[in-house]
């Protein structure tokens, strides 16, 4: 049965190109022969993994693989013998293609292992730079939730490759928090031509004081007079994209939600949440003891006694 390059080098069929370059620069520094010079195994695995990199590294050959499966290495091949492209083996019989021969100093960052099987003998012939890109940056941040809804730019401070660096970032529209951030080029340079890895910024936003956010939709606690929940009234209240008229039903009780459609979390598709307003009374603070009495009378007149109580189901 053919080998699934997939398996062989641990990844899902589904997995990004990133992904499988990651997997193969861990597997490369642990099976390399130069760390196993008398293992035959892991210098059987080593070339297993090396051939299925070649594979799924190239897109074009790749796409032929997940078409043709065990056949593809059959079509759209050069003369016989020659592989992909009518290569062979690179020396040192491994084989060759896709620019994924190995570098020993990114594999293993220097210190000898500059030639291949170790023992210093140089291989024959000139081996090509392996182009190995290079590792991702990750980074955690916080931002203000009034950013995190309108979006904007920021400034984020990052250390890369031993070097402290401020960049400006650009949040989008609608950011949630634990969201994370990817910016293609902005991790740690590669090695023999290869790309930067990516900066993944992870990203925490601060609470509001006041405005609540649950997936798209904004929450906050309205107060509202006696006077305004009893005759009804129209409420300023402030939103991201400016300051609304709110219609307060009259007769509005406490903890009563009114929607604004529409002026919650916006995305740059045109996706965009509500704004749910919970009604609060706010008992007047500084009215006097006769006022106060005379409006507790009036309460009590509106509760004859044939009317159920407010807490009638509240229920465990």
């Amino acid at each position: 049965m053919a080998e699934d390059y997939y398996q062989t080098l641990g990844v899902p069929r589904t997995a990004s190109a990133e992904d499988i370059r990651k997997a193969y620069r861990e597997l490369a520094r642990k099976y390399h022969p130069d760390l196993h010079p008398d293992d035959d195994a892991a210098k059987e695995k080593f070339k297993r993994v090396q051939t299925a990199f070649d594979v799924l590294n190239d897109q074009s050959k790749r796409e032929m693989y997940d078409r043709y499966g065990s056949s593809f290495e059959g079509v759209g091949q050069g003369p016989a013998g020659g592989g992909w492209g009518g290569r062979g083996p690179t020396p040192g019989g491994f084989p060759g293609g896709g620019g994924a021969e190995i570098d020993l100093e990114s594999l293993f960052g220097g210190g000898g292992f500059g030639d291949l099987f170790g023992g210093g003998a140089k291989p024959r012939g000139r081996r090509r730079a392996t182009q190995v890109p290079g590792q991702d940056v990750g980074v955690g941040i916080e931002i203000p939730f009034r950013l995190a809804i309108e979006g904007g730019k920021t400034d984020v401070r990052i250390d890369r490759d031993g070097k402290a660096e401020t960049i400006s970032v650009t949040i989008p529209q609608g950011l949630p928090d634990g969201g994370r951030m990817r910016l293609r080029g902005q991790g740690m340079p590669g090695s023999g031509g290869g790309p930067a890895g990516d900066l993944l910024l992870d990203v925490r936003v601060e609470p509001h004081p006041l405005f609540r956010r649950t997936g798209d939709t904004l929450e906050v606690t309205l107060p509202v007079s006696l006077v305004e929940a009893i005759e009804g009234a129209k409420i300023d209240v402030p939103t991201p994209w400016g300051t609304i008229a709110l219609k307060v039903p009259a007769g509005t009780s406490g903890g009563r939600k009114l929607r604004a459609a529409g002026m919650g979390v916006r995305h740059a598709n045109g996706s965009r949440g509500d704004l749910i307003a919970e009604v609060q009374i706010a008992l007047p603070d500084q009215a006097d003891a006769a006022a106060m009495e005379g409006l507790l009378a009036a309460a009590r007149s509106c509760l004859p006694a044939t009317t159920a109580g407010p807490r009638t189901n509240l229920r465990w």
